[in-house]
This record gives C-alpha cells, structure tokens and sequence, in this order.
C-alpha cells in the first residue's frame, strides 16, 4: 500500500464514520457519579451521546472502575487509595468500587443493551489490562469517540495511550465530567495543544451527521 492509499481522514465526518469509530463511555458508575455536584448533568449529556452512536450504528464499550479487595491490593493501590481518601494509615482503607458494590455498578439510564461490551479494569487508561484496543482493531476500526468521568483521572491516559497504540481518538468535550474543574480543563487544553484528538461537541457531531 502507498501512502496515498492510507485514506487518511482529516475531517470530522471522516474520523467519526461507524465504519472507523467506537464509542467508549468511561467510568459512568453510581459511586462516582454520586460524588460531582455536575454529575445529572454530565449524565445527560453522556446519554445523548450514547443516543447519538446507537442511532448510527457505533460499536458501544462501557468501561467500569474497579477497586481491589484489600487482601489484593498491593503498593501502589494502597498508596492510590490513601491518596483519594485523605488517609494516613493504610489500614483505614476502604474500598470503594469493589466488584457487585452499589458504587460499582454503571448508572441505570446507560441500559447496556446485549450488543454492547463492558470492560472491567483497575487502570486510568481504558487500554491497560483491558481487551479495548483488540476489540477495536479486530473490527478494523481506527478511531474511537470518548466521553464519560473524570477528564483529569482517565480520560487523558486514555487519550494518550489510544494514540500511541495507533487509534484517533474522538473527545467529546461536553459529555466529559471532572473531579477537580482547572485540573479537567488543563487536561483538555494539553489535548487540544498536542493535537492528537480531535476535540468536539454533542452539537458539533450531530450537525456534523444532520444530513
């Protein structure tokens, strides 16, 4: 194949073609959820994405967090932990999403339908420890849309390691929640610097696809 051939996509239309993109809707859980004050709203614009790519047709992955039982949980998972809960002894450590948990368990409105895939991990990358990137490359796609929580915690990882395993990745700014708002901002202005997403909106893909 020559370089002319790639077909390289430059444009949003392009890029966002089912025949070329998933959705990956990141870490839309009951318990974190429950912890943003913008989370119903975050929640809602998820769901018109998520409307949005069953309607044309997108291959749907929902990623859920999970955390270990302390038996399991080894350094840096202690330290994490420690970390997020303000704690300074590891034996205070409770662990918030462990598998079957009320906080576990994706938001109810998300209704993954039986076509749709739902993948477990400990990581903030979507990527590490989870069948993402082979389910994506051996349906042949190229690119993938993103939305979900936190932008600052996983998103960006996700970005990142996306593109350094050859995917494009699709970060739908408005349907991207945060923990902490100028760290989720500065997460989103690093990926528009670098340029390896395309960056967009709810409204910008469906006018995008109006036609």
């Amino acid at each position: 194949m020559t370089l002319s051939e790639l077909g390289i996509p430059r444009t949003l239309e392009d890029t966002a073609d089912p025949a070329r993109a998933a959705l990956v809707v990141y870490d839309m859980q009951a318990g974190i959820l429950s912890q943003l004050p913008h989370g119903p709203e975050v929640l809602a614009r998820v769901l018109d994405v998520l409307s949005f790519a069953r309607e044309r047709g997108h291959p749907v992955f929902f990623l859920r967090h999970m955390s270990l039982p302390a038996k399991l949980a080894g350094v840096f998972q202690r330290r994490q932990a420690m970390h997020w809960q303000r704690l300074e002894r590891q034996e205070d450590i409770r662990p918030w999403f462990l598998r079957d948990s009320p906080g576990f368990a994706l938001a109810d409105e998300l209704g993954p339908r039986e076509d749709e895939a739902i993948f477990d991990k400990i990581s903030m990358s979507a990527f590490e420890g989870t069948p993402l990137a082979m389910a994506l490359r051996d349906l042949g796609l190229t690119s993938f849309m993103l939305c979900g929580i936190a932008t600052e915690i996983g998103l960006a990882p996700t970005v990142r390691h996306g593109s350094d395993l050859g995917f494009i990745p699709i970060v739908i700014e408005d349907a991207c929640g945060h923990g902490h708002a100028e760290a989720g901002e500065r997460a989103l202005q690093n990926m528009r610097f670098l340029g390896d997403a395309i960056m967009t909106t709810t409204n910008e893909l469906r006018t995008a696809f109006a036609s």
